[in-house]
């Protein structure tokens, strides 16, 4: 087997890269373990050594896992009942589960009860894998509105959208129109964080759409902000890239007819990758501010 050079092999930065797009971002045990060193101390000849296992929540010992051949296996796989997912547990967004959400969402009247059917709704997977719903923050009765895609780790852990590095960068954008947290209110499209933050998959986002579409017609705002593309395409219909729908009024039409104008603007995550588009966003959050102004 050709050896990979040295020059060619990754680095702590390209493993740590790896693992979070693989949704590893909490540790299993406070030291690492070196498998390799283990490997190397066992004698040849005898059965690979057993590892103490985790234990659970409670203390108790998880099982511990044993060499198995592939033809063993395949015997108590046969041998072994059908196991059954719980009735509660959600697998892959369906048609069926889409539709509770508008049914849902439609007979929501005031905000706390949308959230209240949120929380138990229990038709999208992301659920089962976050630790919070990340409902919303700020003023439900400011006269603006931003719309971002989905939490991060940090705001799964507070339940509030937009807490970490963006969130801070989002807090000065708005400062430096007038704005903070009191006088703006603040959700996502996707109210539980995706695991590893991944891309929310296209059936995850139309399960949600329903919730953000009724939560903004229940504020009402006088203008919408979308915070990046993903929320500018769900709530204005469009394919188009976020760089061309940038800066350019749209309208969101809500589902009892309330246009509302919207504004397409670079989310503040993609800003801190790019710091040199903070002046795009600059002048689109001018153009919020005058149009503010101008509704009065």
């Amino acid at each position: 087997m050709t050896a990979v050079p040295r020059d060619n092999r990754p680095d702590i930065a390209d493993l740590l890269t790896f693992y979070a797009s693989a949704g590893v971002d909490e540790a299993l045990e406070d030291e690492p373990v070196n498998r390799f060193a283990e490997a190397a101390s066992k004698p040849p000849g005898r059965a690979p050594a057993t590892v103490t296992p985790p234990t659970g929540e409670k203390g108790a010992a998880l099982p511990r896992s044993t060499s198995v051949s592939r033809a063993e296996m395949g015997e108590r796989q046969a041998a072994a009942p059908a196991v059954r997912a719980p009735s509660g547990t959600a697998t892959v967004p369906d048609e069926a589960q889409a539709a509770l959400a508008r049914q849902l969402a439609m007979t929501a009247a005031t905000l706390e009860e949308l959230r209240q059917h949120m929380a138990a709704f229990d038709g999208c997977n992301l659920k089962y894998t976050a630790k919070n719903l990340v409902f919303a923050d700020g003023n439900p009765n400011a006269a603006v509105m931003l719309v971002g895609e989905a939490p991060g780790r940090d705001e799964d852990i507070e339940g509030l959208p937009f807490v970490g590095r963006s969130g801070r960068l989002l807090d000065r954008m708005l400062a430096a129109i007038g704005l903070d947290r009191t006088s703006a209110y603040i959700a996502n499209v996707i109210p539980w964080r995706p695991p590893g933050n991944r891309t929310p998959t296209p059936h995850e986002t139309e399960i949600c759409r329903p919730f953000i579409e009724r939560q903004i017609e229940l504020v009402n705002p006088k203008v919408l902000v979308n915070l990046g593309g993903p929320s500018a395409k769900t709530l204005l219909n469009t394919t188009e890239g976020i760089l061309r729908l940038r800066g350019n009024w749209r309208v969101h039409t809500t589902a009892s007819g309330i246009a509302i104008p919207a504004m397409p603007t670079l989310h503040p995550a993609y800003l801190l990758r790019t710091p040199a588009h903070k002046k795009l966003a600059w002048r689109d959050f001018l153009e919020v501010k005058a149009k503010l102004r101008a509704l009065g």
